[in-house]
Formats: structure tokens, C-alpha cells, sequence
């Protein structure tokens, strides 16, 4: 049902507890928004120094982490005595740093005395178990066993070593461990808290205000409104409604309950089985990630990581994520073929004249936060600050307007805007515990293996297990971040796997000869950890979607992983072939022939993998067109003959045993439950 879905998402991103209290609901809601306006005011003023800025940052996050989410067997209608005590020391932690800043900068040089030493133990420790409490087990625990692995050696405060192909250091004592990551900026306060209370807080805001004024209820009618008569019309504006909310959420789950409430029922009603209805809602929502201008936490991190304009990330993750939503569109359209399902009747969709016109006003700041992005090139947090200003003036105007065409006068309008604004503000801040918790302790693993150069040997030991191939070296990079994401935040996946994985496929790539920018590697681990959202046993899109469907979430999100396959073969093929991230092509023609041969290649992938073009595909007619889209994504004459060779063959073949009447068979069951 919707309203466990709702749960779901209220429990991982938005904090489970509800105080009966009206104080404690108040004190809340006065923080959330308290923290939205001190994000906006850094912004605007811009003189925080980034080692001030990240504590009060990360000192909000700590204050509602423990206030809004309970431990496990903690009440959710009111807040314990200890979680206050708990969120107050955290907060004490953090702005211990900023009280002290002076003193650890210009008068100790950042060399930690007992009082730093005892305040940065107990931040330490309390962010790990925030960790816990908002992203579960899986980061505080690979955080804490770094930790460990830190201190270890001759020279360490634990006894035993690790083994020999890792153990790079002499072993750290505990006062190092904690200059290092709680007094310099290389630790909790390094490039992931950084993004966070810079780029990202201003996105997840604009983001948040742009719902509550109403884009989002926007896109999914205008999807219905223009597809929702076609075959499998549902499926098709789910997917297309999915991926412009991905423009004002950087979450899988938040996507699947904001378009799947309304996509899912109606998929069911078409005639999709319900594990196929929630499927197609969970691979769409969780493909938003993959859209610009607004692509997650992780992309500005990488952007940050990289020392690239986050405008650049934009250009070289747009091909990908448009191939792989026509990929997607595809599988809908393939899906209703095979199971003869009809579109709804144009009678009970909304129009699309009258629905377009109502929401084109909600265009006006996407489209200023692009100019500022691309055409003026100002940082993205200034961008993302010029265009909330844009909004928060288009909210009054457009409450104000309602207020008076309904004859409630104009005093109404505004109370109704300020509230708006207001809840827009609460829910970009509640909406940034999630995110600041999780970079503050990705921090961690990324000062760990600073310090201990980890990564080293890392690169030999992947090297020893993969015997220098770099299609195995690339599969285990894909493993492992898949198995990763099942258990932290995409934003704390790529974290992790940009510190830890990146660099040794990069040495290993250059040691296989292959001379590959270290932008595709990056975005190769960051399509993986979104894909993790719906991977089996633990993706919590596919369990919210699920939720709505009443389908079986394993099934579900087996189902979804079939569908995202099409996402899931980009990241080898843009590894190799640069031209899908728009490097080394020359001028607007090359440019065209690259987008044209990889959606073909994409559309023939989809077609082979489903198992239908006019009719259900013989198996080896699939192969045909698998080997078709591997043929086309790979830049040459000879390789888009071949490929457009294999499809036309299909295609005559199948068109022709269709007119004579000849059976199908033998046919391969499409993939999928």
C-alpha cells in the first residue's frame, strides 16, 4: 500500500519518529528550517571558511539525526532523555572545532592536546553511531574496521597486523588518528562534508520547494496527460514522469513514492502484473539519479573529487542518461506488446494543453538554474542559490494568484506562500541528515586510506586476484559496488569506491595499456551504486514500490535489476568507448552519429533482452541483436554496418514469418520472473 511505502520512506530519509508533543514536533520543524536558512545565508555571504563551515553544518545533521531518528527500540512518539543528551554532545563535537579554530589552527598548528583529543573520541564516536541510526550498519562498520586497521602495526595501539600485501604503515597512535581525521580537512571535515554544505544543500532545497509548490504532481499529469493512451500508456508516463522528478530529487525511493502512488495502480489496471508494475516504477525512479542538472549528492562530490565545473559532469553523464531512459521507454513499449495491453481511455487524462499551460510556470527556475550552470558558468551553488531565490518569488506570486482568483483575498495568498516556503525549507532539511551523516563518516574511510595509502595495496592485491585482466578488474569494481550499495546511501557508495576502487582500476587500466579519463571511472562506479538501489535482497526502492503494488519485493526488485540491465551494460561500454561521454568528438555531426548509433545499439539491446521486435524472438534471433548493440555502441564504419546489418535481418526475418503465418517457435521466455 502507498502508506507503506510512505513509511519507508519516512524511515530512511525523512526520520521514523513522530513526537506527540506539540513542543518536540516544534523544536523540530524549527531546526529543519533554522538550518535551511543558515545554508542560505553561507551561500550568500560566502565567508565561511570550509573548516568552519562543515562542523555547523555537520552540527545541525547531528541535532536532528538523533532527535528524528529513534534507535531501534527507541519511541517514535517521543524523544528519550537520551537521544537529547546523545544529539547535544554530538553538536558540542562538532562546534567544539569552530569555537576552538583559532587556537588549533594558529596556535597549535593542528597538533592535537587532551582536550582535542578527548572532544574528537567522542565526536568520533557518536558519528559512527549517527551513522547507524540514519544509513545503518554497513558504513560505520567498514568506517570502524578502517579505523582499526589505521592503528594497527608496530607502532599502533593494537597488537595484531593485517596481512602483508596491505600492511603499508607502521601502525598509528590514537592522537594521530585523530588529527587526522578531526582537525584537518582530510578526515570528517575533508571534500564529502565540504559538497554537502556547499553544492548539495542548496540542490536538495530547490528541490524540496519545487515539490511543494506543486512540480511534482506537474510532471507525472503531464506525463499521463501525453502517453497515457498508448499501448502500456502507464508504464510510459511513469517512466518519462519518473525521470523529470528526477530533476527535483536526488532519490530513488522519494521518486517512487512521489510518481509511483499514482503510476503503479494504474499499470495494474492496464493489465501489468504487479511485480511488473512496480519494476518498471522502481527502474525509472532509480535511473533519476542518473539525469542532470540534478544527479544526486555524488555527482557534485565528483565533480569536487575530480576538479571538474560540475556543468562538465553534466555534459558527460547526459548521453548515458538519456540512452538509458529510451532504453527504458522501450522496454515498456516491448512489455505491452507482449502482453497485448491497451492504453487508458483519453476520457479519464487529464488534457495536455490545459495541464502544460497550468505547470509551465514551474519551467521558469529549472530553466534559470541551467542558464546559470551552462551558459554562465557561476558555481553550482550559486546557481542552485539564483535559482531558489527565483522560486521562492514564483511560490508567493503563484499562492497570492490562487488566493485571489478564490476570492480569499490577498493577505491569504501570502500566509499560504510563507507556509509553502516555510515546509519547503523543513523538508530540505530533514531531507539533508541522510546526506550529511553519511559524507561526514564516508569522511572517515577517505582520511584512512589518505593516511595509510590503502589504496596501494589494494591496487596489488586486485591485481593478483584478477591476473591483470581489466574485464575481470571491471567486474569486481561492478560487484562490489552493487553489494556495497545495498547497505549505505549511493552518495556514501561512491565515497567509498571513488577512495578505495577508482584509483586501482585506473593503475590497472594504465597497466593494460589503455589510456582510459578518469571521468568515465568515476561515473563507472557511480552508475553501479545507483543501480544498488534496487538489487536484491535489500533495495529499498524496490521494497517501497512494492509496498504500492502489494507485489513480492524480492520479485520486484529481481524484475527491476532485469529491466536496468540496459543501465547496467553503459558503464563497460562508455569505459571503452569515450565518445558516449562527448570526449574526442569532434563538432555537432560527430556528435549526432554517436547519440543515433548508441540509442540504436540500446533499442536493439532492449529488444534482445526482452526477447520481442514484431513478435516473441527465437533465441537466435535475440543473439542477433544483442550482438547488434555491441556492435553499434562501438565507434566505427565497419562495427555500424555490422550492427545495422544484424537488426534488419531481425527485423525481414521476423516480418516475413509474421505475414506467412509461420509459428514463433522455438521461442526464449523473456527474462524475468
Amino acid at each position: 500500500m502507498a502508506q507503506d511505502a510512505s513509511e519507508i520512506l519516512k524511515r530512511v530519509e525523512y526520520g521514523a519518529r513522530e513526537p506527540a508533543a506539540a513542543w518536540q514536533r516544534a523544536v523540530l520543524y524549527g531546526l529543519a528550517v533554522v538550518w535551511s536558512a543558515f545554508q542560505v545565508y553561507a551561500t550568500w555571504a560566502g565567508r565561511l571558511d570550509p573548516l568552519r563551515l562543515g562542523p555547523l553544518h555537520l552540527a545541525f545533521g547531528f541535532a536532528l539525526a538523533f532527535l528524528v531518528y529513534p534507535s531501534r527500540r527507541g519511541p517514535r512518539d517521543r524523544i528519550p532523555a537520551l537521544d537529547w543528551l546523545l544529539g547535544a554532545a554530538a553538536v558540542a563535537g562538532a562546534l567544539y572545532v569552530v569555537v576552538e579554530y583559532y587556537s588549533i589552527v594558529a596556535v597549535r598548528g593542528g597538533i592535537p592536546n587532551a582536550a582535542d583529543t578527548a572532544m574528537g573520541t567522542v565526536t568520533l564516536l557518536l558519528l559512527l553511531l549517527a551513522a547507524f541510526r540514519v544509513v545503518g550498519p554497513a558504513l560505520p562498520v567498514i568506517a570502524a574496521v578502517l579505523i582499526a586497521y589505521a592503528a594497527t602495526g608496530p607502532r599502533g595501539i593494537l597488537p595484531f597486523r593485517p596481512p602483508e600485501v596491505l600492511f603499508l604503515h607502521a601502525g598509528y597512535q590514537w592522537s594521530q588518528i585523530v588529527q587526522q581525521l578531526y582537525l584537518t580537512s582530510e578526515g570528517i571535515w575533508g571534500t564529502p562534508i565540504r559538497v554537502s554544505a556547499t553544492f548539495v544543500f542548496l540542490f536538495v532545497l530547490f528541490g524540496a520547494l519545487l515539490d511543494r509548490a506543486g512540480a511534482g504532481k506537474f510532471f507525472v499529469d503531464l506525463a499521463y496527460s501525453l502517453l497515457g493512451t498508448f499501448r502500456g500508456g502507464p508504464a510510459k508516463a511513469a517512466v518519462v514522469g519518473s525521470m523529470l522528478t528526477g530533476i527535483i530529487s536526488g532519490s530513488s525511493i522519494a521518486n517512487v513514492v512521489t510518481t509511483g502512488t499514482f503510476t503503479i495502480p494504474l499499470m495494474k489496471r492496464v493489465g501489468y502484473p504487479p511485480e511488473k508494475a512496480g519494476a518498471t516504477e522502481v527502474a525509472a525512479s532509480t535511473n533519476g539519479q542518473l539525469m542532470p542538472p540534478v544527479m544526486g549528492a555524488a555527482a557534485f562530490v565528483m565533480a569536487d573529487f575530480l576538479g571538474l565545473p560540475y556543468a562538465q559532469i553534466i555534459m558527460h553523464a547526459i548521453v548515458p542518461a538519456v540512452v538509458s531512459y529510451i532504453g527504458l521507454f522501450a522496454v515498456t513499449h516491448f512489455e505491452a506488446l507482449k502482453l497485448d495491453l491497451r492504453g487508458l481511455p483519453r476520457s479519464e487524462l487529464p488534457p495536455f494543453g490545459t495541464t502544460l499551460i497550468s505547470g509551465l510556470h514551474y519551467l521558469i527556475p529549472v530553466g534559470v538554474l541551467l542558464y546559470m550552470l551552462i551558459v554562465v558558468r557561476l558555481t553550482p551553488e550559486r546557481s542552485a542559490l539564483n535559482a531558489t531565490v527565483v522560486l521562492v518569488v514564483l511560490i508567493a506570486v503563484q499562492e497570492m494568484v490562487r488566493a485571489i482568483r478564490a476570492g480569499a483575498g490577498l493577505l491569504v495568498g501570502v500566509r499560504r506562500a510563507a507556509a509553502a516556503v516555510l515546509g519547503g525549507f523543513e523538508a530540505g532539511g530533514r531531507n539533508m541528515v541522510t546526506i550529511a551523516i553519511a559524507t561526514g563518516a564516508a569522511g572517515i574511510i577517505v582520511g584512512i586510506v589518505t593516511m595509510t595509502g590503502l589504496g596501494f595495496g589494494l591496487t596489488d592485491l586486485v591485481r593478483a586476484l584478477s591476473g591483470g585482466n581489466i574485464w575481470i578488474v571491471l567486474g569486481l569494481a561492478a560487484v562490489a559496488s552493487l553489494i556495497l550499495g545495498m547497505g549505505v546511501p549511493t552518495t556514501a557508495n561512491y565515497i567509498i569506491m571513488a577512495a578505495l576502487v577508482a584509483p586501482v582500476v585506473q593503475n590497472l587500466a594504465r597497466a593494460a595499456g589503455l589510456d582510459v579519463p578518469l571521468v568515465a571511472i568515476h561515473l563507472f562506479v557511480f552508475f553501479f551504486g545507483i543501480l544498488a538501489d534496487d538489487t536484491p535482497p535489500v533495495g529499498l526502492a524496490a521494497y517501497a514500490a512494492a509496498a504500492i503494488a502489494r507485489s513480492d519485493p524480492i520479485k520486484t526488485g529481481i524484475q527491476g535489476f532485469v529491466y536496468d540491465m540496459r543501465t547496467a551494460i553503459l558503464p563497460f561500454l562508455f569505459f571503452f568507448n569515450h565518445e558516449l561521454l562527448l570526449i574526442n568528438v569532434g563538432g555537432v555531426a560527430h556528435g549526432a552519429h554517436v547519440i543515433l548509433t548508441a540509442t540504436v545499439g540500446m533499442l536493439a539491446f532492449v529488444s534482445g533482452t526482452t526477447g520481442y521486435l514484431l513478435r516473441r524472438s527465437t533465441w537466435y534471433e535475440r543473439a542477433m541483436l544483442i550482438g547488434a548493440a555491441l556492435a553499434l555502441i562501438k565507434p566505427g564504419l565497419a562495427t555500424d554496418l555490422l550492427g545495422a546489418g544484424l537488426i534488419a535481418a531481425v527485423y525481414l526475418l521476423q516480418r516475413f514469418t509474421r505475414r506467412a503465418g509461420a509459428p514463433a517457435s522455438p521461442t526464449a521466455p523473456a527474462l524475468g520472473p
